[in-house]
């Protein structure tokens, strides 16, 4: 489950809809996202008042260490819950498989910010970075610093994983984007490549045997050494 707290009732219908949806309503039916008018859920996060004209990475930079990931969607305030254990087994084990791939010029991380732009950061579950800019130790990254991005589908996050968060990574010019797909069969991995033209990704595979790409740069990685115990 997400929560979506919007800027002020005078700036929210600026905002723009999510799969078909406003983000200033109840319960989205598509997304099953709720929004800031679910009091229930806001009122756990009484110190996440929206600020006058929506929220910006310096507000993000104010706000306590929690356990909670926050992003920004065009002043959106965006907030999850602590991830699944699936879901984070899944991240560490793809971030070790690319790190013993990874040539000296990138560096591979887990969850670090990418600030878009003032009104716009996203945190991507992995991800991998030119090496300069890693040495810098940083608490977030600028898009031009991030060469692919991978996103694991949670299920409430579905249309958020698979349709917007991929939009806005090809505008801000991320070369390369991976999302991962969880099912009772197992794990897909679909690969994506930016067209610089117009600025969207093109699907490059769908791996569910053995990842085999030579982008970012060369991996081949069985998909059973990513997939969780028990699954």
């Amino acid at each position: 489950m997400v929560l979506i707290l919007p800027g002020p009732p005078g700036v929210r219908d600026h905002h723009p809809t999510l799969a078909g949806g406003t983000v200033d309503g109840g319960e989205n039916d598509r997304t099953g996202i709720r929004t800031w008018k679910d009091r229930p859920m806001t009122a756990a996060l009484q110190s996440d008042l929206p600020p006058e004209g929506g929220w910006t990475t310096d507000d993000l930079d104010a706000l306590p260490e929690d356990g909670h990931r926050r992003e920004l969607l065009d002043g959106v305030l965006l907030v999850s819950p602590s991830p699944t254990r699936i879901h984070q087994t899944i991240a560490a084990r793809l971030t070790v498989a690319l790190e013993d791939d990874c040539p000296d010029e990138y560096d591979v991380t887990q969850a670090v910010e990418v600030r878009i732009g003032r009104s716009r950061s996203f945190i991507p579950d992995v991800l991998v970075t030119t090496a300069e800019a890693a040495a810098r130790n940083p608490s977030h990254y600028r898009p031009h610093e991030v060469v692919l991005v991978v996103e694991i589908v949670s299920p409430s996050t579905r249309s958020i994983d698979r349709v917007l968060k991929p939009a806005l990574y090809a505008q801000a010019g991320i070369p390369f984007f991976w999302r991962v797909e969880v099912s009772d069969d197992g794990l897909v991995v679909h690969t994506h490549r930016i067209d610089p033209v117009d600025e969207v990704y093109t699907e490059t595979g769908r791996w569910t045997k053995v990842v085999d790409t030579g982008e970012p740069f060369p991996v081949n990685l069985p998909i059973a050494r990513i997939m969780p115990r028990g699954r």
